[in-house]
């Protein structure tokens, strides 16, 4: 079976070109519109024989093992046309080029409109895409949507496009672009949780600290506790901004220092403002504001490729240790995601539902 990986591999440029005709004629494949995500999938053993096995960011929550990141881009529907793997340590955001540069190899460089989440955003890349020509719809940084708060707590404009989600469109201050403002009842209970539960946890590791320095029966170094309210704030960052801190002096405590722990109300607000807001930007400029969410929502259908291979079909934890027999397992595995995909299509058009 090894073996016959090491001859399947060198045939994966021609298997991509096959499948994008033959899909093509099945589906009538539409390529004005990719989907582009990323994911990672992790080594058991150290893969001391693959260079591209490095340690980085786990989707998986398995940062103790190496890894390889795997980008794949589908269509609307779903299909998926071609997948790249780089080094488990390369960052999400460095990938854009490359991929979209060899979609375009491929299928064109036609008017095309690229759909990313956050991940992929950097003013290099908005700028890079926009020299080519090139068309996008891209999830905003969380620091493009705090500059924004203001226009989300002025309720008027706003636009309900499904019973629980908002959308505002939002013009770019160059013109170039349109952001646009979503608002989503289910994420605004999410995100409450969320920072409900980092704000617990920050609580209750500052007043340990707290009665730490007050039961203390020796000097306590102040540089040392700096350092240890540096880390809470890193482990709950979601919290991080409710409470200014400070440590004071305090003569009449053995440990010489005091905790203050003051609620940045400022913070609080804010926090409460963007609570189910996330934003988008893009420079296509026929589309309406619901046209723009429900393509961007398109993403999902990447996210489901991911949790299908990671699944069903069990690219995950990958046991091989050399690159070449790493990639043909990968591609194994996106082989069998197309007829996946496939057989989904076929029983649906027969009206027998895509289960």
């Amino acid at each position: 079976v090894y073996r016959a990986l090491d001859r399947m591999l060198p045939h994966k440029a021609a298997v991509e070109q096959h499948l994008r005709a033959r899909l093509g004629e099945l589906f009538q494949l539409e390529y004005d519109l990719l989907l582009y995500d990323v994911t990672s999938t992790y080594f058991e053993g150290l893969a001391a024989g693959n260079p591209q096995a490095q340690r980085g960011y786990s989707r998986d929550h398995r940062p103790d093992c190496k890894q390889v990141t795997i980008a794949l881009v589908v269509t609307r529907d779903g299909i998926p046309l071609s997948y790249e793997v780089f080094d488990g340590n390369r960052v999400d955001v460095t990938t854009v080029e490359e991929i979209v540069t060899t979609m375009e190899r491929r299928f064109g460089a036609a008017e095309r409109v690229w759909v990313m989440d956050r991940g992929m955003v950097s003013e290099k890349n908005i700028a890079w895409l926009r020299t080519g020509g090139r068309r996008y719809l891209i999830g905003a940084s969380k620091a493009d949507l705090r500059r924004l708060e203001a226009r989300i707590v002025d309720e008027s404009d706003w636009t309900r496009i499904r019973e629980d989600v908002e959308v505002k469109l939002v013009p770019g201050e160059d013109g170039a672009e349109t952001f646009v403002l979503c608002r989503s009842e289910a994420r605004k209970e999410k995100d409450r949780a969320i920072v409900t539960r980092f704000t617990a946890r920050l609580d209750q590791r500052l007043e340990r600290l707290r009665r730490r320095l007050e039961r203390a029966r020796k000097p306590v170094d102040r540089a040392a506790v700096e350092r240890q309210i540096g880390r809470m704030l890193e482990a709950n960052s979601r919290a991080a901004g409710k409470y200014a801190i400070e440590i004071e002096e305090a003569a009449d405590r053995a440990s010489g220092l005091r905790l203050c722990v003051r609620e940045n109300e400022s913070w609080t607000a804010s926090s409460a403002a963007l609570e189910g807001c996330y934003l988008l930007r893009t420079n296509v400029t026929e589309w309406n504001e619901s046209e723009l969410w429900r393509t961007y929502i398109q993403l999902t259908q990447a996210e489901a490729a991911f949790r299908v291979h990671k699944s069903d079909l069990v690219i995950r934890p990958i046991w091989h240790h050399h690159e070449a027999r790493v990639q043909a397992h990968i591609f194994v595995c996106f082989l069998a995601y197309v007829l996946w995909k496939t057989l989904e299509q076929w029983t649906r058009r027969a009206g027998l539902g895509d289960t």
